[in-house]
């Protein structure tokens, strides 16, 4: 049995979140999450939406599907608001408490948007926000930078993919040294092992510009880069195979 991930498009419908000079939030997040969970179904993970059109529902029922579905995380996206515009800029992720995986997944991928350009303001506490409070598995909600920001907004929409990737890379590397009962073994290319972050946040940046879905990994010292997630030796090995044809040195990794 894979990973299976809910994926939550904030807001929708009649609620469009956060809005600022005709861009509404739920459009922004609506498109990020459906680029997310492609990006973790073609590495093998089983994804659930509670929406992939524009539709309302309230928070309660986004906690209903995700328990509903039985899914092993839940991970909801948003774009943050501040009462002035360009008064703050950055990305956060919230949680209902600073425990377990749903903490460490949520600095993975705070730590993903800040290696694509975004300031990391860090993971927060909120144990009153119903899709935290009400799901049964580990939730985390994504701020993917202030809607009413010039910075994060030019960056939102010229480095949308890498940003989807960066999302999707986070929960991948958390789950690398997790287990989840009968979830089979998953294998990885690896292409660099550093111990300076920079040095890995370079190759990072490089192999995301080409659009592999790379993240990395902190292990033992080292910062680790690898790329994909699969559940098949043979789809990593192709994928080796393809990173070695462009001059990498790599390995395979589980």
């Amino acid at each position: 049995m894979a990973y299976k991930i809910v994926l939550d498009a904030g807001h929708g419908g009649e609620d469009p979140g956060a809005v600022w000079q005709g861009r509404n939030e739920k459009d922004d997040t609506l498109k990020l999450t459906l680029a997310v969970g492609e990006i973790l179904e073609n590495n093998g993970f089983d994804v659930v939406y509670t929406r992939t059109t524009d539709v309302y529902q309230t928070p309660f029922e986004k906690a209903q599907i995700a328990n509903r579905s039985g899914a092993d995380f839940f991970v909801s996206i948003h774009r943050n608001s501040s009462p002035r515009p360009n008064q703050y800029s950055g990305v956060e992720s919230l949680i209902y408490d600073k425990s377990g995986i749903k903490l460490q997944m949520a600095e993975n991928i705070d730590n993903a948007l800040e290696a694509v350009g975004f300031k990391n303001l860090g993971v927060k506490e909120r144990p009153g926000l119903v899709v935290l409070r009400r799901t049964r598995m580990p939730a985390v909600l994504v701020e993917a930078g202030f809607i009413n920001s010039d910075t994060d907004n030019e960056l939102f929409d010229s480095r949308f993919q890498e940003i989807a990737r960066a999302i999707a890379g986070g929960i991948m590397g958390t789950l690398d040294h997790e287990s989840v009962e009968e979830v089979p073994v998953y294998y990885r290319v690896q292409v660099g092992a550093y111990r300076q972050r920079q040095n890995a946040d370079n190759l990072l940046y490089e192999l995301m510009d080409k659009g592999y879905p790379a993240f990395i990994l902190s292990d033992g010292g080292l910062y680790k880069v690898q790329v994909g997630a699969y559940r098949q030796l043979a789809n990593a090995v192709t994928m080796e195979q393809k990173l070695r044809r462009e001059g990498y040195s790599t390995m395979i990794a589980t």
